[in-house]
C-alpha cells in the first residue's frame, strides 16, 4: 500500500490518481484511514460545503453540473460528492451521476467522487464527511454533496453542509407528498427546478404558502381545495429564498449562485456559521465515540457472549435494558 502521507502530498499537488487512492483509503476505514484523517484534519475548514437534496427526478445531478460550470467560470475549484443508493442484495450501486456531469468531468478544476450508501440511512454514505474533509484539505474551494434522493429521510446533509439546497420539480406525482416539513426545515435555499414544465407555478405557490408566517394556507391541488400547514423555518434570521431554475439550459443558475453567496455571508456575519461548525464537530465526535465504544464492547465481551444475550432476548428471558447492563458490566 502506498504511504498515506505521500498520497496526501501528491493530492495537494494536483495528482488526481493520488487523490482517488486517498479517498478510497478513507472509505475503506480502519487504522490507516484514521491516521490519514488525523493528517488531513489541520488543513480543513476552508471550503464552502453545499448540500443538494430532494426527491428522485428533481434534476439534482443536472443542477450540480450547472453550478459547477458557474463556479469554474468564476475561477473556483469544485469538488463533487455524489451519493447513490446501494442494492440491499449485492451492496452495489449504479453511480451514474457522472453521466449527467460529462461536460465538467474532464475539467482539471473539478473532481467528482461517486459513493454508494452501503446501507446507511439519511441520504449520505458513512464515509461522506471524511471525503468532504479530504477534498477540503487538498484545496477545493467549493464542495457540493448530492444526496441519494430518498426524500424525507435525507436530513443528514443538514449536519454535513454549510448551505443546504432542497430541490423540487413539478410533475413528480403528488406535490404535497413531495414537499414535506421534515425536508423543508433543513432548507437554506429552495429551488423549483424544471421550471419550464407545466405545474411549476403550482409547486412554487405551495412552497411559498408553506414558508409564509401566519395561519395555515388554503391552496388548490389537482382541482380541489386543501389546507396546508405552514412551516416556520428553523433557521433564525434567515428566510429561505425560493428560486426557479432550468438546469439543462442554465436559466436561473446565476440567481442561485447569488443566493448561495448571500447565505454564506449571512452565516459569517451572524455567527451561525461558527455555531453550525461547532454542532457538526460535536455530533461527529459523539458518533465516532459510539462506534468505537461498541467495537470495544464486542471485542471484550466476545461474539459468543453477545449471541447468547441475543438468544435470551429472543426467548424473552431478559429485557433490553438488562442485556445492556450485562454488556456494560
Amino acid at each position: 500500500m502506498q504511504d498515506p502521507g505521500a498520497l496526501f502530498e501528491g493530492a495537494r499537488a494536483g495528482d488526481r490518481r493520488a487523490l482517488a487512492r486517498l479517498l478510497s483509503l478513507l472509505e475503506e476505514g480502519g487504522e490507516a484511514a484514521a491516521q490519514l484523517s488525523a493528517r488531513l484534519f489541520p488543513y480543513t475548514g476552508n471550503a464552502h460545503v453545499i448540500g443538494i437534496t430532494g426527491p428522485p427526478g428533481s434534476g439534482k445531478s443536472t443542477l450540480v453540473n450547472a453550478l459547477a460550470r458557474a463556479y469554474r467560470e468564476r475561477g473556483e475549484t469544485v469538488g463533487i460528492v455524489a451519493v447513490d443508493p446501494s442494492s440491499p442484495f449485492t451492496g452495489g450501486a449504479l453511480l451514474g451521476d457522472r453521466i449527467r456531469m460529462q461536460d465538467v468531468a474532464g475539467d482539471p478544476g473539478v473532481f467528482i467522487r461517486s459513493m454508494a450508501t452501503r446501507g446507511s440511512l439519511g441520504g449520505l454514505a458513512r464515509a461522506t464527511r471524511e471525503i468532504i474533509r479530504a477534498l477540503d484539505a487538498v484545496g477545493f474551494q467549493r464542495i457540493m454533496v448530492e444526496t441519494v434522493g430518498a426524500g424525507q429521510v435525507e436530513v443528514d446533509i443538514a449536519q454535513a453542509a454549510d448551505t443546504v439546497i432542497v430541490v423540487q420539480a413539478p410533475g413528480l406525482g403528488d406535490d404535497i407528498q413531495a414537499i414535506k416539513a421534515g425536508i423543508l426545515e433543513i432548507a437554506d435555499i429552495l429551488v423549483v427546478n424544471k421550471a419550464d414544465r407545466e405545474g411549476a407555478a403550482a409547486t412554487l405557490h405551495i412552497l411559498r404558502s408553506m414558508l409564509s408566517l401566519g395561519q395555515p394556507a388554503v391552496v388548490r391541488h389537482h382541482g380541489r381545495a386543501m389546507t396546508i400547514q405552514r412551516v416556520e423555518p428553523s433557521r433564525e434570521g434567515w428566510m429561505p429564498p425560493i428560486l426557479q431554475t432550468v438546469a439543462t439550459s442554465g436559466r436561473g443558475i446565476p440567481e442561485l449562485v447569488e443566493a448561495i453567496e448571500r447565505h454564506r455571508a449571512y452565516l459569517e456575519e451572524s455567527g451561525e456559521g461558527e455555531a453550525r461548525r461547532r454542532r457538526r464537530i460535536a455530533e461527529e465526535l459523539a458518533a465516532l465515540a459510539r462506534e468505537r465504544l461498541w467495537a470495544r464492547v464486542v471485542h471484550q465481551v466476545g461474539r459468543a457472549r453477545l449471541d447468547g444475550l441475543v438468544d435470551q432476548l429472543l426467548r424473552r428471558e431478559i429485557d433490553l435494558h438488562t442485556a445492556v447492563e450485562r454488556l456494560l458490566e
